[in-house]
């Protein structure tokens, strides 16, 4: 599953950015891809494909650094139902 979460997150970026080859390590706000437009649509994108409002707490700069990271945060927020319901069968 966590796997999935990076690809869907990887290739949103990737979609906004289509000449940069980034990997789920890389940090894209030292590579100088987010401005604050671009962290809004981020924000909204995992809010609307993840199916979770993210908590303000949540709201900081290292949660959405990597793809890796921005995985990290969808998997402690999702809420189990989704969870369990996109679990492989």
């Amino acid at each position: 599953m966590a796997d999935d979460t990076r690809e869907q997150i990887h290739r949103f970026i990737t979609s906004r950015f289509p000449d940069i080859g980034i990997t789920h390590e890389d940090d894209i706000f030292a590579l100088g891809f987010i401005n604050s437009l671009f962290a809004m649509e981020l924000v909204m994108f995992i809010e609307k494909t993840f199916a979770f409002t993210i908590p303000n707490e949540e709201l900081r700069f290292d949660n959405f650094r990597t793809v890796a990271s921005i995985a990290a945060l969808v998997d402690r927020n999702r809420p189990a139902s989704v969870t369990a319901s996109q679990a492989p069968r």
